[in-house]
Order: C-alpha cells, then structure tokens, then sequence
C-alpha cells in the first residue's frame, strides 16, 4: 500500500547507502506507532544500520524519554513542528545514530482541532551535525491509511535527505 510514496527496493537502497558509509538511523514515532521501524526492520540485515527506536505516543514519554520540554508541548501541543524539532534532539542522542526520523500526528479519527485536522502530520528529519528539515503534511484516508502515508513519506524523504549529505 502506498508504494508509490516508498517501497521495498528503495528501502533496501536506503539501508545499503547506510551500510556503505557505516552509518545508522532511528525514529521516534507517535501516530505511527512503531511503523517506521517495522518497515526497516522488515530488511534482513537491517541490525546493522538500524539500534532502534521509541514510540513516544503520550506526552509524558515524550518528556520524560526525549527530553521534550514541557513548556514546548503545552504552548505548541504534541502535533507541532517545534515539538517535533525536540523529539528529533532526544532521539538522535539517545540511539547514537547519524540520522533521525520524529513523527507526530493526528491519524484519526479523533484528535482534530480547528487549526489541525485529521490526517494533520508533522515529520522531521535530521543528521547527527544538526542539520533539519520538518514539515508539516495533511494525508487523506482512514487511520491506518494516514499512518501507512506518514510511515512511507519520512523514509522517502530521509532517503533524499541522506543521498544529498553524503553527496556534500
């Protein structure tokens, strides 16, 4: 599903660019729900870029294991770039990886405000210099279908991400 966004090829290419320059990746995941790291995972050899990830689904673990302020999240709420930027400083640090996925969102049904509706998904990504792109995308569809999008749009862009670092 959704193949078109991300697929199995480029996910072994994305872990084959990693394991020829002896880097690795994490995530942190809220909507997604451990999805990020179940599609890596699901590539034999993937231990070797890959020492895993959080889902960091409430706020209090978010805090409490990424190190998100919780001043960031009551000012901005969970479903914000700024709280995104914070969860990609906590897990890049906490996994010892070169890069990073954070995804926060809502999948819906529930969970939508005015200024943010369902299929509302902030997804940053980041290296180990610091160097970020978060963004902020509306997916259509049921919960798993904004989940399974969200999933596959931040491995495409992490993808993109790391073939133009290391071209750099």
């Amino acid at each position: 599903m959704y193949n078109n966004i991300f697929n199995e090829k480029e996910m072994i290419f994305l872990q084959e660019l990693l394991r020829k320059n002896k880097k690795s990746i994490t995530a942190a995941e809220s909507c997604t729900g451990g999805l990020v790291a179940s599609l890596i995972t699901k590539i034999s050899g993937s231990s070797e870029i890959f020492n895993g990830s959080i889902v960091s689904y409430s706020n209090k673990i978010k805090h409490q294991e990424l190190n998100v302020k919780n001043e960031t999240l009551d000012k901005f709420g969970a479903v914000s770039c700024e709280v995104v930027n914070e969860m990609l400083d906590g897990v890049i640090e906490k996994f010892d990886a070169n890069y990073a996925i954070a995804i926060s969102g809502i999948a819906g049904p529930n969970g939508a405000t005015k200024n943010k509706p369902v299929g509302t998904v902030v997804i940053g990504i980041c290296d180990d210099n610091n160097h970020k792109i978060v963004n902020v995308y509306i997916f259509n569809g049921s919960r798993e279908e904004v989940q399974i999008q969200a999933a596959k749009t931040s491995l495409r862009e992490i993808l993109k991400f790391i073939q133009n670092t290391l071209d750099k």
